[in-house]
């Protein structure tokens, strides 16, 4: 199991985000390209080579992201699924290695 906690949040849209999470937290931390999905992308594509057949890859993402990082683990060969929890307002894409390539 690999899990990737990086920044999703769009360039663009950290100066929306709370005060307490910029005024603490480094810019590094937070932005995630243009459109939050820079370091996840280059995450998905490597993961096959970390992954052992059947291991899987989590990410946690916005709702509105979901499909463009469901596709992202498509590209990279990975069985991507979306996960939501409501209560908790978390949307988390996993991506599968295959177990035969």
């Amino acid at each position: 199991m690999l899990i990737c906690n990086a920044p999703y949040v769009p360039t663009t849209e950290i100066a929306f985000m709370p005060a307490e999470a910029r005024d603490h937290e480094a810019l590094m931390a937070l932005d995630g390209g243009a459109d939050g999905l820079a370091l996840l992308r280059r995450v998905a594509a490597g993961a096959r080579g970390w992954l052992a057949p059947g291991g899987v890859l989590l990410v946690e993402t916005s709702e509105r992201q979901a499909g463009a990082m469901t596709a992202a683990m498509t590209a990279a060969g990975l069985a991507a699924q979306v996960h939501e929890d409501e209560e908790s307002a978390a949307t988390v894409v996993t991506g599968t290695r295959p177990y035969r390539d």
